[in-house]
């Protein structure tokens, strides 16, 4: 009923020593096998952390956008007669009118003609004075303004001036960055065409044009109609005589 083949006993402990042996090489080599992924891992991680971080994309500037305008922050007087016997040229086209003046005195009575886009005006002096309370002004009027006195490119005998600030106190709030170019236009937006130019200094709108062309061309004052700037229409009051101009993708494609 039994084998009759029996082990001795000195073959029983050879067999299962071998067993050992193999498993105990099966598992140095799993053993190796995970050092080694782990030693990888270690190395791969070190490798990428010492990587210098991947640029980040630039943005699609335009040429336009790329445009950085000088900003002088004037806080008082003394900051905004640092322009004195300097030129500076209208941004905030049709948003300020041009008042007679003397060296101490502005006449809202008489208010005289729009300062245009790009107008270049020569500054005199900053002094302060009292508006009516019957004057339309887009400047605060506070307890007093401040007049920037200039003369026109075309009338440089001629006192003008205009309002670009106000007092409250002692406290002085300036609008001239908003309102004034302090480099020459046309060096800024070189890039800009010659029609384009022309059209600008004869305050015309042409097709071609974008919407920071128009508003110097047009003026400032002015009602959009639904859409993003550059893909809409909007009318341009253009002193009283209003300009219809639709855009799309910044480019004017109709004007009425």
């Amino acid at each position: 009923m039994f084998n009759d083949q029996q082990t001795t006993p000195d073959e029983a402990p050879e067999s299962k020593g071998s067993n050992m042996k193999v498993l105990a090489a099966v598992f140095t080599l799993i053993l190796l096998a995970a050092v080694g992924i782990r030693i990888y891992l270690i190395h791969r991680e070190r490798v990428e952390a010492n990587k210098p971080a991947a640029a980040a994309e630039a943005p699609d500037y335009t040429a336009d956008e790329l445009v950085l305008p000088r900003r002088l922050h004037q806080m008082d007087m003394k900051d905004a007669r640092d322009l004195n016997g300097t030129r500076i040229w209208v941004w905030a086209a049709g948003q300020l009118n041009a008042y007679p003046a003397t060296a101490t005195h502005m006449d809202y009575a008489h208010p005289g003609p729009l300062l245009l886009g790009v107008d270049p005006l020569d500054v005199v002096n900053f002094i302060e004075g009292k508006a009516p309370e019957s004057a339309f002004s887009r400047i605060p009027k506070g307890d007093a303004q401040v007049f920037m006195l200039f003369h026109r490119k075309d009338d440089p005998a001629k006192l003008w001036g205009t309002p670009v600030g106000y007092r409250e106190g002692k406290i002085y709030t300036f609008f001239i960055d908003e309102c004034f170019f302090y480099d020459d236009p046309h060096t800024l937006y070189k890039h800009w065409p010659a029609a384009t130019w022309q059209a600008i200094e004869s305050h015309q709108a042409i097709k071609g044009m974008n919407e920071r062309q128009a508003q110097l061309a047009l003026g400032q004052v002015s009602k959009p109609g639904p859409g993003m700037p550059g893909d809409r229409t909007v009318v341009f009051d253009n002193d009283g005589h209003p300009v219809s101009v639709t855009f799309a993708h910044d480019k004017a494609t109709s004007i009425s």
